[in-house]
């Protein structure tokens, strides 16, 4: 087996992995358990708008270099 021959085979394994890879992430099985992960963002909402720190004007500033 020569170099060019590995390299195909290489190849076609790569191109192989990526059309498996797309049909598992568009397949109808999964999209139930894609859209309950994309929309859980939206489920804790209350907790967590409640647990984070407003930001102030201390945090707000911007760190200059007056070394210059």
């Amino acid at each position: 087996m020569d170099y060019g021959t590995l390299r195909g085979l290489v190849a076609l394994l790569i191109l192989a992995l990526f059309i498996i890879i797309v049909v598992w992430s568009y397949s109808k099985k999964r999209k139930d358990s894609f859209d309950d992960v994309a929309n859980s963002i939206f489920d804790d909402d209350e907790v967590n708008t409640v647990n984070k720190k407003r930001p102030t004007d201390k945090d707000n500033k911007q760190e200059t270099n007056n070394n210059v």
